[in-house]
């Protein structure tokens, strides 16, 4: 069959749906090709995303780590300490100790603060009248939310988001140029996350340092004095928790706003309809979640030879759940192509679920569902005022750009 869903140069245009579709009816588990000839196994039926994301001990995200190119022996290591790349028993103490920070009781707090910077940046929007919303507006809620929280200094953000970008955008030249000129170095995806690593064992190291009574404890704090198998986490592994959390946190929520945005704008009834009734946001929030999620993907590799469906998979090869497929099952969701903000139920994967189900999911809803409400009280009118610029990625489903032209009352 001559389908390729590997190929960046197909997500800067659209998300292959109707391939996935076709996969997803003849051919489930797919043996997709990569460009220096090895192969992964796309697993495209959500039934089957559920079923390996549940087995951590036979497709492990330690072993070979989360995206589809294979990483050196010194990448694995440097990326070990990271949440997303630990495989049970130690993830499990580690999300475990960690867990009761992002409980919906903490999160909760922090309501009317979300919803103090959302107004303040929708209300920069609507002063500005044009704007590019996914730089400008949409990256700012996370930066400045996962800043206060960590007690990342306001002039140190903007460089946080900057290196976030780059290693998750790593695809698109635009994001990272391949060449580099005298003024300006550029990062190479693995260079981001070493120079936001050092920045994290800076930061840990300084607060360590610092008396804590001249200010108020805040979750930097709390991690770094967070106790893993009797210990506190060293600088480095705290450096490294500190990449994922504040990449995970800045692009997934900064993605989830601008696609929502740029949906609802595409389907003006929907748009229409959450007006009328704005307390469905959580619900249209759940919905765009699931019909364009932050991620098409993550690797898996097999620790034993094994079978999904009918497919034998092989020890040490290579599996990519394939979330973007698995929200639009038809055995799962009617008429899955239809963007329908009253979907109920909604058991998306967008955010996982298993082992890895996101740390992160209570402040991604609450950032998501505030910025929402708040969108529909001070933009009456949001229309697009140029065409929008998906990024060149098969792991990241994000724009680089969505021109807008809002209105007040």
């Amino acid at each position: 069959m001559n389908i390729d869903i590997y190929d960046p140069d197909i997500y800067a245009s659209a998300t292959p749906y109707d391939d996935f579709a076709l996969l997803r009816r003849d051919f489930p588990v797919y043996r997709q090709i990569m460009p220096n000839g090895s192969f992964y196994w796309a697993v495209t039926r959500y039934a089957d995303v559920v079923e390996v994301s549940r087995q951590p001990e036979k497709f492990s995200a330690e072993v070979g780590g989360v995206i589809l190119e294979d990483q050196s022996a010194e990448q694995l290591e440097q990326s070990k300490n990271m949440l997303l790349m630990m495989d049970p028993p130690r993830h499990s103490k580690v999300r475990k100790t960690i867990y009761p920070y992002f409980r919906p009781g903490e999160i909760s707090r922090l309501e009317d603060r979300i919803r103090e910077i959302c107004i303040e940046i929708l209300t920069v929007g609507l002063a500005r009248k044009t704007v590019e919303f996914v730089h400008d507006l949409a990256a700012q809620l996370p930066a400045q939310i996962l800043g206060e929280l960590m007690g990342i200094p306001p002039e140190d953000r903007a460089q946080i988001n900057h290196w976030a970008e780059i290693m998750i955008g790593s695809q698109d030249p635009d994001i990272n140029p391949s060449t580099s000129n005298a003024a300006e170095k550029i990062l190479s995806p693995n260079e981001g996350s070493v120079a936001m690593a050092m920045y994290g064992m800076e930061f840990a190291r300084s607060r360590r340092e610092s008396n804590r009574s001249d200010r108020d404890t805040d979750l930097g704090d709390l991690l770094l004095a967070t106790q893993v198998d009797g210990r506190s986490m060293t600088d480095l592994e705290f450096a490294y928790f500190f990449v994922q959390l504040v990449t995970a946190g800045n692009d997934t929520t900064r993605t989830m706003i601008s696609s929502g945005l740029l949906t609802l704008i595409e389907h003006p009834d929907q748009l229409a309809a959450l007006r009328e009734n704005p307390h469905l946001c959580g619900s249209a929030l759940e919905e765009i979640l699931r019909y364009s999620p932050p991620l098409h993907y993550f690797r898996r590799t097999a620790t034993a030879d094994t079978q999904i469906s009918e497919q034998v998979i092989k020890a040490g090869e290579k599996v990519a759940l394939m979330y973007s497929s698995a929200n639009r099952d038809e055995a799962v969701f009617s008429c899955p192509d239809e963007f329908d903000i009253t979907r109920n139920p909604n058991a998306h994967l967008s955010f996982g679920i298993g082992e890895h189900f996101c740390l992160g999911v209570h402040l991604a809803r609450m950032e998501g569902r505030v910025f929402l409400e708040e969108m529909l009280n001070l933009w009456p009118k949001i229309e697009l005022a140029g065409a929008p610029k998906r990024q060149r990625s098969n792991l990241n489903n994000a724009l680089k750009a969505l021109p807008i032209r809002v209105a007040g009352a």
